[in-house]
């Protein structure tokens, strides 16, 4: 991390907002090392400490909502992506972020301009027929203006806020130093590779302000779903499209939060809910290309013409837009057989599967309670299948008893350790969540889940077969050379050209290793307390004199240095 943190401070920062931003995360650091580590382990005090807990923290996450909106920046995103991070922070933390939005005042009509002017290199009334200089939405890295090319198309113009990329540099800059605090906490540091999480965070974050890359992501995304109807990703104007300005089709339709709007469009929203989480199950397990910002102002319901042939009493079709595509991820290769197999898992309710899904992944601390991970979800799947993604969180209440006083161990050994890499894939399935719970309480995504489960393992069956195909004919081909190599051992056994060669497996060379090593530490432990005893011996019988004093120095030496070795 030490060459990233270089490299930043190379960068052009914001000095004031640097200290600013560096200041208030020192602050909560010191207040978690003073209260929750160095006065909770004072008896008296400890039981005040607890109490307060929940408060101070309420109280420091409501703080950091108002300087994150105050100041913009990647701030927002990063209460964001902590409003989710149940395994790292406590959940009074989690409840004050929920809310958090990307939304902030708007950057000055001016600024937009003179970015625009210095992409195209002529003013926005140049390029465009008409551009509304009230911003349609405005958030922390940039602001979005309807407008309308000269050929007559409807657009959103999206413009990155002036000077932003300093303001990112000097928010990443302090968020990595701070993230290096956490280090000094063993419970996260060991479950966290924070490094990691570091440079994902950075990577991701930097790549928001490339519109061109935004541009092809969404066509990549149109790409993955052309044979799904469905999902319909807007058009990208290239020729209004620059590194700091993305220029996309208009496609401001019903908010999929607007419930009541999709219900008087007569849009079934329970079918809503079903076809995007089918969507996102496509891009985690499929496509392995997941739009990751899935929150309520990126994703919309464009109600379609109805067709004759509808019944008057048959919902409204419909098609699901997403726009925003700066926040994408691409499954890594590793995690991809992890997540299959995780579904599958679910999707038969096979507990084994998905704690070995986590294995898989890395998920899993050393020395996990295996068997006890697969009884809990066990348990899971006879308490929670076929509950409503709306009422899971009530069940989960009314559950956390017995869960508590049954995995108790569990519980308190937290034998989970945070995939960085998987950062923006868990912040998606959060807001999908959220969103589905919106749309319909009664959702279940149990049931939904099954398909993809049995797509999944009729896949991984067809790559057994064709790898165990493999393994046959490797047999064949053995069992093909065997008369040959047999016939060429009995010609060298008949010349007595045959030699065996023996050694001893890795194992067994350090269990001799350790063996040696414990009989010499014996023999000089051995030796040294003979020399000891004759020393006190001649003592005994002769009285003090130079020689049973020397022998006495010698045992005393010998016997310290082997101690010494040992330890």
């Amino acid at each position: 991390m030490d060459s990233k943190n270089n490299e930043m401070i190379n960068l052009k920062l914001n000095r004031t907002r640097y200290w600013q931003v560096l200041l208030f995360f020192g602050t909560i650091f010191l207040h978690a090392i003073w209260w929750d580590l160095l006065l909770r382990k004072i008896p008296i005090i400890r039981i005040y400490v607890d109490n307060t807990f929940e408060r101070r923290w309420r109280q420091i996450a409501r703080r950091f909502r108002t300087i994150a909106v105050q100041m913009g920046g990647v701030l927002i995103k990063l209460g964001q992506f902590l409003s989710i991070r149940v395994d790292v922070l406590p959940p009074e933390i989690i409840i004050e972020l929920a809310g958090l939005q990307d939304e902030v005042p708007p950057e000055p009509i001016e600024n937009i301009y003179q970015i625009i002017n210095e992409e195209f290199e002529c003013s926005p009334h140049e390029i465009f027929a008409d551009f509304n200089p009230e911003p349609l939405a405005a958030a922390s890295l940039a602001q979005a203006h309807e407008a309308r090319l000269k050929t007559g198309e409807k657009v959103v113009v999206k413009v990155q806020r002036l000077d932003i990329d300093v303001i990112v540099n000097t928010d990443l800059a302090a968020i990595t130093i701070a993230v290096g605090w956490l280090k000094y906490y063993p419970n996260i540091a060991m479950r966290v590779d924070l490094d990691m999480l570091t440079d994902e965070f950075v990577t991701v974050t930097r790549k928001e302000l490339d519109f061109v890359a935004e541009g092809h992501n969404a066509e990549r995304l149109k790409v993955d779903f052309v044979d799904e109807p469905i999902l319909y990703i807007p058009q990208v104007y290239w020729d209004y499209t620059r590194p700091r300005v993305l220029t996309l089709e208009n496609v401001s339709y019903i908010r999929i939060a607007d419930v009541d709007a999709i219900e008087s469009a007569g849009i079934n929203r329970t079918e809503v809910a079903r076809n995007l989480y089918n969507i996102y199950m496509q891009q985690f397990f499929i496509t392995n290309f997941v739009h990751a910002d899935a929150h309520p102002g990126n994703l919309f319901v464009r109600a379609l013409p109805r067709p004759d042939s509808l019944s008057p009493d048959a919902p409204t079709p419909f098609q699901i837009i997403f726009i925003d595509f700066g926040m994408v991820v691409t499954i890594p290769h590793r995690m991809r057989h992890a997540l299959r197999t995780y579904a599958i898992g679910v999707g038969t309710r096979d507990a084994h599967l998905m704690v070995k899904a986590y294995h898989e992944a890395g998920a899993l601390l050393p020395g996990a309670d295996i068997k006890r991970l697969e009884e809990a979800h066990e348990v899971m799947f006879e308490r929670f299948w076929g509950v409503g993604i709306g009422k899971i969180k009530d069940v989960a209440l009314a559950e956390a008893e017995y869960f508590f006083n049954e995995y108790k161990d569990l519980i308190y050994e937290a034998p989970f350790q945070f995939q960085a890499d998987m950062l923006f894939i868990v912040r998606a399935v959060g807001l999908l969540s959220g969103l589905a719970t919106r749309l319909d309480p009664d959702f279940d995504p149990w049931t939904e889940m099954i398909p993809f489960a049995e797509r999944l393992a009729r896949e991984e069956l067809q790559q057994d077969w064709q790898k165990n195909s493999q393994q046959l004919l490797k047999v064949f081909r053995i069992l093909s050379e065997l008369p040959l190599k047999i016939d060429k051992v009995f010609n060298q056994l008949q010349r007595k050209q045959l030699t065996i060669e023996m050694s001893f497996a890795s194992d067994a060379r350090k269990t001799i290793y350790r063996l040696e090593k414990s009989v010499n530490q014996l023999t000089w432990a051995v030796v040294s307390m003979g020399i000891l005893l004759a020393g006190v011996w001649l003592r005994t019988i002769e009285g003090a004199n130079s020689l049973n004093t020397s022998i006495l120095i010698l045992a005393g030496v010998l016997l310290i240095w082997k101690v010494m070795r040992i330890m």
